[in-house]
């Protein structure tokens, strides 16, 4: 990421965050951004002054997406709920999870005015740049399944996949994470096998519950694609405020 100088808030470009699938995704992409914007800034960094403007809408209906296709009626409803409030408020927004990110084409449709900076673009940028050629894919049943469901379905055309052995332990590991919380002493033992298990160096976590775990000893390269959004959003609220939301409705005569 290149430097920035610090900016009158005012010119920033206010960008949002979706969450609730789970909300603890929603606090760790919100971290990442702070430390990246941090990190973006460099020594010039003001503190409070120089934080991004970041509006986060959390619904809890969202967690359903564990079973999208059973429940796709409800989960697209909360998500039309959740846009509502937050599109008119932001210039560029992601959606902190990466089964949900399955709606982006969806959500493109809909012409909100602000950006969604999907999982899906940031990884296939990230591939590009770094030359990658071979990855295994960790996520939720749905994203793993690479099939109708999944929000990485063309995934294997950009690189070759490797797949979990165990899926199912992978997504019940992922719902303990939600349900204990990361902090619970278990957890980490289980990712830490399932990393053994596979052949690919460099690992992608496609579900924003496992980079709350991935502190694990490994000779494996962990990608976390709540980091590379993370930066993207920063990019884009560093950048200032293009388009329609120029103005906060509230600003608006």
């Amino acid at each position: 990421m290149r430097a920035y100088k610090s900016l009158n808030n005012d010119a920033r470009a206010t960008i949002g965050i979706v969450t609730g699938s789970g909300p603890e995704a929603g606090l760790d992409l919100w971290a990442k951004i702070l430390r990246r914007n941090q990190a973006a800034i460099g020594p010039g960094f003001r503190g409070d002054l120089d934080a991004p403007r970041v509006v986060v809408v959390s619904e809890p209906d969202l967690g359903l997406s564990m079973d999208l296709a059973a429940n796709d009626a409800a989960v697209w409803a909360a998500m039309q709920k959740s846009l509502a409030a937050l599109a008119p408020l932001v210039d560029a927004y992601a959606i902190a999870c990466n089964t949900l990110n399955w709606y982006a084409p969806r959500i493109a449709d809909l012409d909100l005015g602000a950006e969604l900076v999907s999982f899906q673009s940031v990884l296939a940028d990230w591939i590009a740049r770094s030359g990658t050629r071979r990855l295994a894919l960790l996520g939720a049943g749905p994203v793993t399944e690479m099939g109708e469901w999944s929000a990485y379905r063309g995934l294997a055309d950009l690189v070759e996949v490797e797949l979990p052995a165990d899926p199912h332990a992978l997504h019940h590991l992922i719902e303990d994470v939600k349900r204990l919380g990361s902090a619970d002493a278990g957890l980490r033992l289980r990712f830490a096998k399932l990393v053994k298990g596979l052949d690919a160096q460099v690992v992608l976590l496609a579900c924003t519950e496992l980079p709350l775990i991935a502190d694990i000893e490994t000779e494996r390269t962990l990608v976390d694609v709540t980091e590379l959004v993370a930066e993207a959003l920063v990019v884009r609220s560093l950048a200032g405020r293009t388009g329609r939301n120029n103005q906060h409705p509230q600003q608006q005569e």
